[in-house]
């Protein structure tokens, strides 16, 4: 028989028990997804890894030289980074309509002091748990930018120089597909279904729409020139590509391949990269030189707010709960994060020189 003194024990003991399993759960429903933040260093030959938890940065992978366009696969362990040989060039002189003046071909008293480096073009492939570059993945000429396809398996890379998108199978390292697109291919995008793959075409403007059934091409339309990048609107066929050169943003419909409606980004704006919150309710556009991101409603397209970062930034990502936004920006040499509750940065992050693409691999390799 438990005496009164007893009795009190086992029952605070109990109520101790409990008290520290729901502690238990809620910290275990509180605690962060795991996440890294990953940029591509134009100038420096690597690429930077950040942990999403402390905005701390882990590690420097060098990768080859001139790393862009850089994105995680599907689980998180590994990176792929597009890699060039063709040596940094200034932004191409643009006419009175801010189209690009082509260079005429070259001749025998042009300088060819610093030859493309052919050798140099792949995507590198980077293992994240062991913070190495374990090969590289042939994928044509000068390949700028990349996606991959919805079950991981393949990339469809750009070609810039040539004028091309490939299509490489990951797994045996081979080019599968060679599409001929538009002068000067640049930003690559999987449609939400994986049914298409899109091409922008910096030069002239032209956008890309290739089936990933038999790889050719579904139709293609144009906007103004030198856009850079193409996000998608959740559950709808709309679409958004910036020019960067006309400072502007396209509103597309993917089903009918063409523009709804071409917004004005604010005075100085020379977008690049643009992304659509995880909810769909914002739309967040990287203006480059203008050291600004800018914030619209999704729907509606006016503009909510911008956001003072680092010097121009470039390519953005956002974390996978949707609360911060990264910025790569080139000339600070550093990555911004912007709390997106105040739209406010609240730290920068040194990276190395000259950064420019940014991915998000989530979960712990």
């Amino acid at each position: 028989m438990l005496t009164r003194a007893s009795a009190l024990k086992t029952t605070l003991l109990s109520v101790v028990a409990v008290a520290g399993s729901l502690v238990c759960v809620s910290a275990g429903a509180a605690a962060p997804a795991s996440y890294r933040i990953v940029v591509s260093n134009e100038k420096s030959g690597d690429i930077t890894v950040i942990d999403g938890a402390t905005f701390q940065a882990q590690a420097t992978i060098p990768v080859g030289k001139r790393p862009r366009g850089i994105h995680a696969s599907p689980d998180g362990k590994t990176i792929y980074v597009a890699l060039s040989g063709t040596p940094v060039g200034a932004p191409p002189q643009l006419d009175a309509q801010g189209n690009p003046i082509l260079k005429r071909p070259k001749d025998d008293d042009d300088d060819d002091s610093v030859p493309a480096d052919k050798a140099a073009d792949g995507i590198g492939v980077v293992d994240l748990a062991s913070g190495k570059l374990t090969g590289r993945i042939l994928a044509g000429s000068d390949p700028e930018e990349f996606a991959l396809s919805k079950d991981g398996n393949h990339l469809y890379v750009s070609n810039e120089d040539v004028k091309t998108a490939s299509v490489i199978n990951i797994a045996t390292g081979k080019l599968e597909h060679i599409i001929p697109v538009g002068q000067g291919p640049e930003g690559v995008a999987t449609a939400p279904d994986g049914k298409r793959f899109y091409v922008t075409c910096e030069a002239g403007g032209d956008i890309y729409a290739i089936e990933t059934a038999h790889y050719t091409v579904a139709g293609h339309f144009k906007v103004a020139v030198r856009p850079r990048s193409m996000a998608f609107l959740p559950g709808s066929p709309q679409a958004f590509i910036p020019s960067e050169s006309t400072g502007q943003l396209n509103v597309i419909d993917t089903d009918a391949l063409k523009i709804l409606k071409v917004i004005d980004l604010p005075t100085g704006s020379r977008p690049m990269s643009v992304k659509v919150s995880p909810d769909g309710a914002r739309l967040y556009v990287s203006d480059g030189r203008a050291g600004t991101i800018s914030v619209l409603d999704a729907h509606t397209h006016s503009l909510i707010g911008r956001i003072t970062v680092g010097k121009r930034p470039w390519g953005i990502a956002l974390s996978p709960d949707g609360k911060f936004l990264f910025s790569a920006n080139g000339p600070s040499n550093d990555v911004s994060v912007v709390d997106l509750a105040s739209n406010k940065e609240i730290a920068k992050v040194k990276a190395g020189d000259s950064p420019w693409g940014i991915t998000i691999a989530a979960g712990a390799p």
